[in-house]
């Protein structure tokens, strides 16, 4: 066993020579060997070790006994020890374990300098995980299974090592290890993967079904790592990220393959979330179906976010409704756009410039000489901007300029009474801009 994990080890590059490793053990058969494993083979690669632990708190007693055995473990082996007790759970708990044990990694990363934290996943975990997510429908990057190194600095020492070899190296060595009780709960669906699917089929269809899940892992992480490295190659020419928010053509998104469409949007979609959880299948084809629609505009919900189309542009961000505004305006002043971070100036000019552009405008104040309030466009909004012949719709006026929807929500307007005075980038009504012998010009811009 000790040569295989060598040759894992040094085959993924999992530790640097001289590295502080923390090796986090639950007490089970698994993480014990791993400790004991590594403690032998540490003087090889000059590695400095620490035990991490978590109480979970779920047992009881229970998890107080695996706490007392793991701190006990630790002295017996002269390393030092590092254990948290992990907040009350609610809701999934299988999702909060998974915090739980995230932020005590994190926390003993800092904490002691570690360079990497060891955990005792093995060939067997791979095999139920990769069974359990093909059940659930996963795609290549779930079938890839528990990686061997992670990003965020985990490594799995043990992923091409059988659990019963674990727990055979143990019984040679007379070593002892805790049984969790609720690894024998058929409430849950791990375990009757465990104890009852992978068995029935190894003993069915497929004798090395272990081996052999463990070997679709490596493939798919594989595939994964050549369209991770595709999908970045393209997203640096076609996705357009600001603030919280992706952009992409949709026909640039049409044109690609399908399989690397629904890669590219599961990227720009974890771009904002930050992660894929509760993204289904479904989720990305109805994206994708919208990148292909004939129809220039449409949105899917998503979970927590929004895919629009409007035009040729895709827009995912998160969820979000517009929000109508009314503020009134004093001359001078400085005003913040509700929901952007432009400001609107209000100032008395000299003269009117006949130049006017999409961010200045001159207004008569002659005319405008009433009350005059910041608002957001609605719906039915109609004036006759400077150069029109006749009054027309904000609808129509976004449409020809082809004005995405996302940026249409807080599009401003100024009022005076029921007329409309100025709107952003269409510029001042034809009644309200100052000709150039007005005798009081209010100046408009935005910055």
């Amino acid at each position: 066993m000790l040569a295989r994990v060598i040759e894992t080890v040094e085959r993924h590059r999992m530790f640097q020579p001289g590295a502080r490793v923390g090796i986090a053990v639950s007490g089970g058969a698994d993480s014990v060997c791993l400790l004991h494993l590594l403690r032998e083979l540490a003087p090889r690669w000059d590695l400095s070790l620490a035990v991490l632990h978590l109480n979970h708190r779920l047992r009881g007693a229970e998890s107080d006994a695996d706490e007392q055995f793991v701190q006990a473990l630790a002295v017996s082996l002269e390393l030092p020890c590092f254990i948290r007790s992990a907040p009350a759970f609610s809701g999934n708990l299988e999702e909060a374990g998974r915090h739980a044990r995230q932020a005590l990694f994190a926390e003993a990363r800092l904490a002691l300098s570690l360079s990497c934290v060891a955990t005792g996943h093995t060939l067997s975990d791979q095999a139920e995980t990769v069974l359990f997510r093909f059940l659930r429908g996963s795609g290549g990057a779930g079938l890839a299974g528990i990686l061997p190194v992670t990003a965020e600095g985990i490594v799995r020492p043990l992923i091409e090592i059988g659990g019963d070899e674990t727990r055979a190296f143990l019984d040679s060595r007379g070593i002892a290890a805790r049984e969790d009780s609720s690894n024998a709960a058929e409430s849950f669906a791990r375990n009757r993967i465990r104890r009852q699917l992978l068995p029935a089929l190894e003993r069915d269809w497929n004798p090395s079904l272990t081996k052999t899940l463990a070997r679709t892992a490596a493939w798919a992480r594989d595939e994964e790592a050549y369209w991770t490295g595709a999908i970045a190659a393209s997203a640096a020419d076609l996705l357009h990220i600001t603030g919280e928010a992706a952009a992409m053509r949709a026909s640039e998104v049409s044109a690609m393959p399908t399989a690397m469409a629904r890669r590219f949007l599961r990227h720009a979609i974890a771009c904002v979330k930050g992660d894929l959880r509760r993204l289904g299948f479904e989720h990305v084809e109805r994206v994708l179906e919208l990148a292909r629609s004939a129809e220039g505009h449409g949105s899917v919900s998503l979970p927590g976010l929004a895919a629009t189309r409007s035009f040729d542009w895709l827009r995912i961000a998160p969820a979000s409704r517009s929000q109508s505004y009314a503020l009134g305006l004093l001359v001078p002043s400085r005003t913040r756009i509700p929901g952007e971070s432009r400001t609107l100036s209000l100032e008395s000019a000299g003269f009117a410039d006949s130049g006017y552009t999409e961010t200045v405008a001159f207004l008569d104040w002659g005319v405008a000489s009433g009350p005059l309030v910041l608002r957001s466009w609605r719906a039915g909004d109609r004036y006759r901007p400077v150069g029109r012949v006749a009054s027309c719709k904000l609808k129509n006026l976004f449409q020809d300029a082809r004005v995405p929807l996302w940026e249409r929500r807080n599009w401003p307007v100024i009022t005076c009474g029921e007329s409309i005075v100025w709107v952003r980038r269409f510029g001042p009504a034809v009644e309200f801009a100052a000709p150039s012998d007005a005798e009081c010009v209010l100046k408009v811009s935005e910055d």
